[in-house]
């Protein structure tokens, strides 16, 4: 199996089936932990210089994050609801805790926190941005919770979901280097559900060298490390795709750049 998938699992005693640091990645920036909580069981974390990005899946919760405390939110109980998620921005030093209140799926998304200053604060639905990306058989329809034009020191998170038959994160991109406007290094984390869950999607990552190409057959629950190279993703017929991007880098923007022999795609027809 690649080095570059983890396959879903039981939850462990805590209700984690992810677990990604820096270390385990063999990069500097990105981390991600994947909760499936049961109603009434609680997961808590605090870091002295990372910020921290809670995102609510599917399921409602109460969230306590530095002085601040939300009773109980929550508005999907399936990311394929259509409907954007609540997430809850939490600043490097602020401690957090959240109860899950029904059948809970989180994601904690993490990353340097490099300045400091910027409070804690909710991700409501109406603060995320939708829009549609690409056309025909590369439709995809984005939903960016913590985009570069929202405050965060390193962060960068963003919810696609990719209709049956077609292709996401394609014409193939990639950012795994610094040059200024045209393309930034962010390492990247792909958290995939498929609906029906008996289904599968396809996840390609290699470089123009081919010193890395791993194709990957990806199932529900499934998670993917991008270091570096380009990382197309394809949804079988009949199988809705989704899923949760998490970005870092030593730039907080995102800047990409397509591969050179796919470029024609991005014409107008």
């Amino acid at each position: 199996m690649s080095r570059l998938l983890l396959r879903n699992h039981t939850p462990d005693e805590s209700g984690r089936v992810h677990h990604v640091t820096p270390d385990s990645a063999g990069w500097a920036c990105v981390g991600f932990d994947l909760y499936q909580l049961e109603t009434g069981q609680s997961v808590s974390g605090h870091s002295a210089d990372r910020e921290t990005c809670l995102v609510l899946v599917a399921g409602k919760a109460s969230v306590m994050a530095g002085d601040q405390d939300w009773a109980e939110i929550g508005d999907r109980m399936s990311p394929f609801e259509d409907k954007r998620p609540y997430a809850v921005y939490v600043p490097q030093g602020a401690a957090w805790r959240v109860r899950a209140t029904s059948a809970l799926e989180l994601a904690v998304c993490s990353a340097p926190g490099l300045n400091g200053g910027i409070p804690v604060r909710l991700i409501r639905p109406d603060d995320v941005a939708a829009s549609v990306r690409g056309q025909g058989s590369n439709t995809r329809h984005v939903f960016d919770i913590l985009p570069d034009s929202q405050p965060a020191d390193s962060l960068l998170v963003v919810e696609v979901i990719t209709p049956p038959g077609n292709w996401s994160s394609y014409p193939p991109h990639k950012h795994d280097q610094d040059d200024g406007g045209a393309e930034t290094q962010l390492e990247e984390t792909y958290y995939h559900r498929i609906d029906p869950p008996q289904g599968f999607a396809f996840q390609r990552v290699y470089t123009d060298d081919r010193s890395l190409d791993e194709a990957m057959a990806v199932e529900n629950g499934d998670l993917v490390l991008v270091p570096r190279g380009y990382h197309p993703v394809g949804a079988a017929h009949g199988y809705t795709g989704y899923y949760l991007n998490v970005m870092a880098g030593p730039r907080r923007a995102w800047h990409f750049n397509t591969a050179p022999e796919h470029r024609w795609l991005l014409k107008p027809t």
